[in-house]
């Protein structure tokens, strides 16, 4: 598996489709802050609007684009600027989805809302290093051709309601994300982060030979000679890029790793340090509680 494919495989996520809005003219639909592990998203299908945040960012969306809140930020979905007021909004059900609608002719906007649920206990690794606002735009994109496939295909899903819509759209939302993920750049995000990591193929190299081998004693020396650097410059330029140290990224994605053998496994918890780099269990037993609060057995116990 890739490392982008584990990354998401270890957060969790369970795809939710909330509602559809199809508006027009000017309107405002307030979102309150999501609960902990909730993380919206939009996906546009056509048309355009904006996304007003608390300290007054705004982010213009249109079609095509994917925006996610991974700490679920308050934010309002607002229509163009106009000298009337915001339009009444109806709710209705279109057999698929609540659907909120505020005119009668063609809409400005058609947005699919929705969140994913992160697993509890699950790794935060990745969503923890994006950006508040993940915003994920076709334009340039070198996957352009397909985003639009997919999003084409969400569009005919809500409209035509045929058996199992919504299962092929809660599947297509999940994909589109990974997409997004893997469109995005370190300039796009405007931070450092596993992202940025995973974009640069020195790094990358040596962050697919830990994950697939994380019982492997890891030295910086090591990684930076499959990354083709110095110890000095490949520590240095790790920790601009992903803003960890090396030291500190491979206990988190040991521990993120643990995690899940702890949740998904019945393995001992002597056999998961083993497989995870720890030479004894009482030393994973520290590094764990460190990370995590409790020991591995009651994080067990607590997950279960």
């Amino acid at each position: 598996m890739d490392i982008l494919s584990r990354l998401i495989d270890l957060a969790g996520l369970r795809t939710s489709l909330d509602i559809r809005c199809r508006l027009e003219g000017a309107f405002e639909i307030d979102h309150e802050p999501a609960a902990r592990g909730v993380i919206p998203f939009h996906v546009v299908l056509s048309g355009n609007c904006r996304l007003r945040l608390p300290d007054r960012r705004v982010v213009e969306l249109t079609a095509g684009d994917f925006l996610m809140l991974p700490r679920g930020e308050a934010h309002l979905i607002v229509g163009r600027e106009s000298g009337a007021g915001p339009r009444p909004v109806r709710l209705i059900h279109d057999g698929m989805l609540p659907v909120r609608e505020n005119g009668e002719g063609a809409p400005d906007v058609d947005l699919l809302c929705g969140h994913f649920d992160s697993a509890t206990g699950s790794s935060s690794l990745l969503l923890d290093t994006l950006p508040d606002v993940f915003h994920a735009s076709l334009a340039g994109a070198q996957s352009e051709e397909t985003l639009k496939l997919l999003v084409g295909i969400l569009r005919d899903e809500a409209m035509h309601q045929e058996a199992g819509a919504l299962t092929i759209a809660t599947a297509i939302c999940l994909a589109l994300l990974t997409m997004a993920l893997r469109a995005q750049n370190t300039a796009a995000l405007g931070t450092a982060g596993l992202l940025a990591l995973i974009a640069n193929p020195r790094f990358s190299r040596a962050l697919k030979a830990v994950i697939a081998n994380p019982a492997e004693d890891w030295t910086i020396d090591r990684l930076a000679s499959l990354s083709a650097m110095s110890r000095a410059t490949y520590a240095r330029q790790f920790k601009e890029t992903s803003g960890m140290t090396v030291a500190g990224f491979l206990t988190d994605l040991r521990m993120t790793l643990a995690n899940d053998l702890l949740i998904r496994t019945r393995r001992t918890v002597a056999d998961i340090a083993v497989e995870v780099g720890y030479d004894s269990e009482a030393a994973f037993g520290k590094a764990f509680k460190a990370r995590r609060g409790v020991p591995p057995a009651r994080f067990r116990q607590q997950m279960a």
